[in-house]
């Protein structure tokens, strides 16, 4: 992609700024793409733009809306090797992650041009006292507006659309900041946007903008009154320092995880492992739900234990575009050093490192610990990297106390064939979502998505995300004789 620069996108217009960004391939190392950089101007033109399309959105027709999303996923769907290819250099993905994350981009533009027709409202009954004889109560659900959003790199693709494709189908004009390290796929977005046309048919002008951006540029999208809502996917340190700065503007937090999985006795193992091998290291791991801490009960451990290590050691790591290998490589050597450091950190204080641990550039090994002490960073914080902690429990009830004994609440796998354990890990874990004999990174872009205590506030997955950019409006109607 290097010989021109890619535009940013203002109130839907390829722009270019004379500034740039310069984006690497995460393998190599190399230059791979220059995108247009925004600045503080535009971010004023963008949002001011946005407030002033709320109105033409709001009143485009339900049907208008889905044809402009379903349009978009025909549009993905046909770009399907173009969007892999660039996942596999900007994100480093191999074909078979890129791909699938194509496939959810898709899927997430059709789910919400199905949406798009479905805002419900309701008929209330309010002659429920005698002095509201003659009152008639009836509600439906309104956009908000304009808002502004944030993503990260790990999903560039993905995690852009489960912002935009639910503002479109809600009708709320919006500004997205891509993630730095990954601005190529959402500027392809908007890309595809801007080919819906702009006007009569195609979207109101005004209706997005897309700047990448340094993240002091865009702290506007958290500070100005003029946004109703403030939707952010990544870290939570980030993610709760913007909530503090949004004042009376509604906030949505996708933030981090160290997910945890629980074993219970009487499983299939051959399956449990396949599993965990997905969802530990695929995507290398970089997932706000990538399975870090496995909690294996008394009477399976040692079994499991020997089949895990078995197939983690028989994972390769490298260049993402060699189908050979499993993981490619993190976001940066920067991250690659940072688990590197915490994988001996957790060695040094008598933890044993079962498979992988080492490490070339940017590429890290999948790696598989046990013994960790229960107050390492491995265990307590987020490694967002293919490093998982194994760790043996005395039983059931044990392992959803630890479980629970994290800041973070994202999603958490049980693995278990007692009906009854199910319902109470269901009951009990204090997490989002709770998922049984299966990984904790395991997601239809349907469900309702989103966390509790540190892993964030509110809920995405399109129908979710429709609602938190919408807003009941109530209308009652008197009866002129009563």
């Amino acid at each position: 992609m290097l010989g021109t620069v890619l535009p940013l996108y203002l109130a839907g217009v390829p722009v270019q700024t004379g500034r740039t960004l310069r984006v690497l391939d995460k393998y190599t190392g190399e230059a791979y793409a220059d995108v247009a950089v925004a600045g503080p101007a535009e971010f004023e033109a963008a949002i001011a733009a946005a407030v002033a399309a709320e109105g033409p959105l709001r009143r485009s027709k339900p049907f208008q809306r889905q044809a402009w999303l379903a349009a978009a996923a025909r549009a993905f769907e046909a770009r399907a090797d173009e969007l892999t290819a660039v996942l596999a250099a900007e994100a480093g993905k191999t074909e078979r992650d890129a791909r699938g994350e194509v496939g959810r981009l898709v899927d997430t533009f059709r789910f919400a041009s199905e949406e798009a027709v479905r805002s419900y409202g309701e008929v209330l009954p309010l002659e429920v006292t005698p002095r509201a004889a003659g009152y008639r109560g009836m509600w439906k659900r309104v956009p908000l507006g304009a808002c502004g959003f944030i993503t990260p790199f790990n999903f560039p693709l993905n995690l852009v659309a489960h912002k935009v494709a639910p503002a479109l189908a809600a009708g709320c004009p919006f500004v997205l900041k891509p993630a730095s390290a990954t601005p190529v796929s959402a500027l392809l977005v908007g890309e595809v946007l801007a080919g819906l046309g702009r006007g009569g048919d195609g979207l109101p002008p005004g209706t997005f903008s897309i700047l990448p951006a340094r993240a002091a540029d865009a702290e506007v999208l958290a500070t100005d009154p003029r946004l109703k809502r403030l939707s952010f996917t990544g870290s939570d340190e980030v993610g709760w320092a913007l909530k503090a700065k949004a004042g009376k503007k509604r906030v949505t937090l996708e933030l981090g995880g160290n997910a945890a999985v629980i074993v219970d006795a009487g499983v299939d193992l051959d399956d449990v492992v396949e599993r965990l091998v997905v969802g530990a290291y695929q995507q290398a791991g970089q997932s706000c739900i990538s399975v870090q801490r496995i909690l294996v009960v008394e009477a399976v451990y040692d079994a499991l234990r020997a089949q895990l290590v078995a197939r983690v050691r028989g994972l390769t790591a490298g260049d993402p575009r060699d189908p050979r290998h499993f993981c490619g490589p993190l976001v940066s050597e920067a991250d690659a050093l940072r688990l590197a450091g915490w994988i001996e950190s957790a060695r040094e204080r008598g933890a044993t490192v079962l498979a992988g641990g080492g490490r070339r550039g940017a590429v890290l090994e999948p790696t598989l610990l046990e013994g960790v002490p229960a107050d390492h960073e491995l265990v307590v914080s987020e490694a967002f990297g293919p490093v998982a902690v194994l760790q043996r429990v005395a039983d059931f009830d044990a392992a959803i106390a630890e479980a629970n004994r994290s800041r973070f609440g994202l999603q958490a796998g049980v693995f278990t064939r007692d009906i009854h354990r199910a319902m109470r890990a269901w009951d009990e874990l204090e997490v989002g979502g709770v998922l049984i004999n299966e990984v904790p990174s395991w997601r239809v872009d349907h469900m309702p998505y989103g966390g509790v205590k540190d892993s964030g506030v509110g809920r995405e997955g399109v129908r979710c995300a429709i609602e938190e950019l919408s807003e009941p409006r109530l209308l009652v109607l008197r009866d002129e004789t009563s």
